[in-house]
């Protein structure tokens, strides 16, 4: 879905905004106090190796896959990642492989699947016990914040930076899986993902978090290609891929938004392939999206390759050092 404009905070003061927010907040109470109370009362049990959680306190996307890669990238090749599968037909647990479909263990799990060894399971405690018997050393959870089943030795919160919390309301009031103060009281570190150019607006949400605040950004790993394009996007912002784009140079036709998570039907591929046709140019899209088509259409699109990009590395290595101290004891690894 794309997150409604009354969510964002930039429109609380508006009439619409106003009553739209005003009829759902009782729903949102309702499903605060659900979400408390199921964190709360849910007895959660530990994996036999640490876990890490990279979550958000948002609906949608916050940048939790890019810096799951990015921590797996710095916990070395016995890191395995574990996520729910969403969009995804499997139940699990199982373990992905990169030639499975997004609609069986959804589009993020192949990213992952790209780089070491991934698992999706509904049953987060289960997909954990079967990637440590399966050697992992380290189990990163890309999501799972609110999820209280499987005990997290590190609990990781992205925040896009530029939307914030929107209007700090609860779903569907707000963008909020949750009520932020119980967000942040679980919360071990905060990442803000910043706009590829600057930084985002000052958070006073953020006065009184006492934990360590990391700065990233998304940086393509690689130059867009020459000539005319059509790029396209099903994100929870596709706005950000299409601004990476321009940031490059890139000869940009036209942008073609789609919801987050969004299955590509014959539909979309034929009027964008009818629109690249007719504007001379080619196709172009993110890995996320790449992953939701088939072989014969990812083979005829182009795709911008992204990392997370920490300002400050010494801080993530702090971070880190705990976790990468249990497997030193538990392994012998550097």
């Amino acid at each position: 879905m794309r997150p409604p404009e009354f969510w964002r905070a930039d429109v609380s003061g508006r009439d619409s905004a106003l009553a739209i927010r005003a009829l759902l907040t009782p729903v949102s109470w309702l499903y605060a106090w659900a979400t408390a109370r199921r964190i709360a009362t849910t007895i959660s049990r530990n994996a036999s190796v640490p876990v890490i959680c990279v979550g958000n306190f948002t609906v949608g996307g916050a940048g939790k896959t890019p810096i799951t890669r990015a921590l797996r990238a710095k916990l070395g090749p016995h890191a395995h990642t574990l996520s729910r599968g969403y969009g995804g037909s499997v139940e699990g647990p199982l373990r992905v492989t990169p030639d499975m479909s997004a609609t069986a263990v959804g589009d993020e799990p192949l990213l992952h699947a790209s780089d070491g060894p991934a698992w999706i399971s509904r049953d987060r405690f289960a997909g954990a016990q079967a990637a440590a018997q399966a050697g992992a050393h380290v189990i990163i959870m890309d999501d799972g914040f609110q999820n209280p089943s499987l005990g997290k030795d590190l609990s990781i919160v992205a925040v896009d930076a530029e939307y914030g919390v929107g209007n700090g309301a609860v779903f569907p009031a707000g963008p909020l899986r949750e009520r932020l103060s119980d967000g942040l009281a679980r919360a071990d570190a905060i990442i803000m993902m910043q706009p590829a150019e600057g930084g985002g607006p000052v958070h006073t949400w953020l006065a009184g978090f006492s934990k360590p605040i990391l700065h990233a950004r998304l940086a393509p790993t690689g130059d867009a290609p020459r000539g005319k394009l059509v790029a396209f996007a099903g994100l929870a912002r596709p706005e950000k891929f299409f601004d990476t784009l321009e940031g490059l140079g890139a000869d940009v036709e036209e942008a073609v938004p789609y919801s987050d998570h969004h299955l590509y039907g014959d539909d979309d591929l034929s009027f964008l392939a009818q629109l690249a046709e007719e504007r001379g140019a080619q196709l172009i899209t993110t890995e996320k999206d790449a992953a939701r088509l088939s072989p014969e259409w990812r083979a005829r699109v182009a795709v911008l390759p992204v990392t997370a990009k920490f300002d400050d590395e010494a801080a993530l290595d702090a971070l880190l050092a705990p976790i990468q101290s249990r497997m030193k004891a538990a392994h012998g690894e550097a």
